[in-house]
């Protein structure tokens, strides 16, 4: 099962201001048509269309970071324009199609998914709010009448289509259609009504913008990650924990200065960002790496973190071991630890347990660490 999603963006609404088209108008730091590509891009659809104006050929290059995104020209109006996206599937071999207006950033991924769901038994399928309001008929700024709300919705895209099905709609139909749903009723379709949300706006007048704020910043993206590493004990006269020396009869083995801790919550982190491990970052076969402080691979993971948007809101870290004794050392541990991460000490834990002499922590062949990071996208 093929699932494609066309997404319509060739208008050229002003009326929400900027001086732009409001698909380019930026939101939250990005803009309005990179919120709607993202939803989609993060759902399981396997195509996405974005159909352009001929005027706005060169935002392409733009969307780069949307692998296999497919482009398509818009036309004078909107049935045309998603004829013309249509058009360009074919050549995929699609079965189910979302229609989606670029206008509407804040679409759900459950709503998306329940779309597609319903397309299973139904030939179309979009949703739709219920009008709850009482409805008045007005001229010259007066109220004039009434209008009975029973059985009136509002309608909301992404509007869902068997593709054959809507494609042939599309070519039959003479145009002027409100919408996707209108072309399929004209062609006889069934169209199953979806319940819709009421955050899935679509972005008309300036103060849209600000409600679309407010929507998009109740999402939080928060990744958790967790880390573990073991050194095993050797010569020496300290161990390195967390970033300090630790006085010991003993030294701990590594490749670097076998920071057990740091190495812990380093890959917390990476983990969090789904981006490897140390190994993967500064791999041991590399003699650069050789003896190399370990706050060096967590600046870089806690900078790593920056560079992808997410700030990280606090790393827990366990030590385990019979010796050395950590507790006189951990505040020490935190202080170095939430300098490298630029974070307060509040957000950084550090604690110690032993294995009640089992294994080769209780034999005191080593030292072990687990360690959990929480990241949340800024």
């Amino acid at each position: 099962m093929t699932i494609a999603a066309l997404i319509v963006a060739a208008g050229r609404g002003v009326r929400a201001g900027g001086g732009q088209p409001k698909q380019w108008r930026t939101l939250k730091g990005l803009r309005v048509a990179d919120w709607t590509l993202d939803a989609f891009a993060k759902s399981k659809v396997d195509h996405i269309v974005l159909v352009l104006s001929p005027e706005d050929h060169d935002v392409r290059e733009s969307f780069a970071s949307i692998p296999g995104l497919i482009f398509a020209t818009g036309a004078s109006d909107r049935a045309g324009s998603v004829l013309n996206g249509l058009t360009v599937l074919q050549e995929y071999e699609v079965d189910k199609v979302l229609i989606h207006d670029v206008a509407r950033p804040c679409v759900s991924h459950g709503l998306i998914q329940q779309v597609i769901d319903t397309l299973d038994s139904n030939p179309a399928a979009a949703p739709a709010l219920a009008v709850s309001d009482a409805l008045w008929i007005g001229a010259k700024d007066e109220v004039t009448g009434t209008q009975d709300r029973s059985g009136l919705f509002a309608a909301q895209t992404p509007q869902g289509f068997q593709f054959d099905a809507i494609l042939a709609a599309h070519l039959a139909h003479p145009g002027g259609a409100a919408d996707d749903v209108e072309v399929a009723r004209a062609a006889g379709l069934d169209v199953a009504i979806v319940p819709g949300e009421p955050d899935n706006i679509k972005i008309t007048t300036a103060g849209d913008f600000a409600r679309a704020e407010k929507i998009l910043g109740t999402e939080m993206d928060i990744r958790l990650g967790n880390g573990y590493d073991v050194h095993r004990f050797g010569d020496g006269d300290f161990v390195t924990l967390c970033g300090i020396e630790v006085p010991h009869n003993k030294g701990l083995q590594g490749h670097s200065d076998a920071d057990v801790g740091m190495h812990a919550v380093t890959d917390a982190i990476y983990g969090a960002l789904a981006r490897g491990d140390i190994g993967r970052h500064f791999p041991p076969s590399d003699p650069q790496w050789k003896g190399a402080a370990s706050k060096i691979f967590l600046n870089h993971a806690a900078n790593l973190a920056k560079e992808m948007g997410f700030s990280i809101s606090n790393v827990d870290c366990t030590l385990v071991c019979e010796h050395p004794k950590i507790e006189p050392h951990a505040e020490h541990m935190r202080t170095e630890m939430a300098g490298i991460l630029n974070i307060s000490i509040e957000r950084v834990s550090i604690k110690a347990t032993t294995s009640e002499r089992l294994g080769f922590t209780g034999r005191s062949e080593g030292i072990a660490a687990v360690a959990t990071a929480a990241l949340v996208k800024t």
